[in-house]
């Protein structure tokens, strides 16, 4: 059995949770999420509790036990903290500043590079180093997030770039240091 596809899940205070032909709609303080469900999986509701349960062991259930198990959790847990992605600027000259609802950011290119916020997605520069990513939906959080860090990687040999606060930079040695 999958330990994490049969772990409960516990319904905070303040979250509405309703599972109707296959769609599980997760409703809190930050908004409501909507997601699809596998029709092989079985989602009980039983007060503040949400079990997950497969009908067999074939390859395909055991595989979706636990995605949806945690696609739902990752709901429960959007609407009522919501996700964060910190992003790190590194580099001479390279600095970020937020402008209404678009992020301008001086990445060393001839021209700005200009990204904006959607519905789903809110930006927030504290410094101009410094860029933050909320949401309610740890997807589109996490692909933001990696859209933003894919206007200027970082480099292997100065570290020069857009980066996550927690992501390590494997440095390479120039071409001096192989004497």
């Amino acid at each position: 059995m999958s330990r994490i596809g049969r772990k409960p899940i516990n319904i905070p205070a303040g979250v509405e949770a309703k599972f109707e032909n296959g769609v599980m709609t997760v409703k809190g303080a930050k908004g409501t999420l909507t997601q699809n469900i596998h029709p092989n999986m079985t989602v009980e509701i039983d007060g503040a509790v949400i079990t997950v349960t497969r009908p067999n062991d074939n390859k395909e259930n055991r595989s979706l036990h636990g995605l949806t198990r945690t696609l739902i959790s990752n709901m429960i847990i959007g609407v009522s903290e919501g996700f964060k992605k910190e992003l790190e600027v590194n580099g001479v000259g390279y600095r970020v500043q937020k402008q209404g609802k678009d992020l301008v950011m001086n990445l060393g290119y001839s021209h700005q590079v200009i990204v904006s916020d959607n519905e789903d997605i809110t930006i927030e520069a504290p410094g101009p180093n410094k860029i933050i990513i909320n949401g309610i939906d740890k997807q589109k959080v996490g692909q933001f997030a990696a859209e933003v860090r894919a206007k200027r990687p970082p480099e292997p040999y100065k570290g020069k770039g857009i980066k996550y606060v927690d992501e390590v930079i494997r440095r390479k040695e120039g071409k001096t240091g192989k004497k």
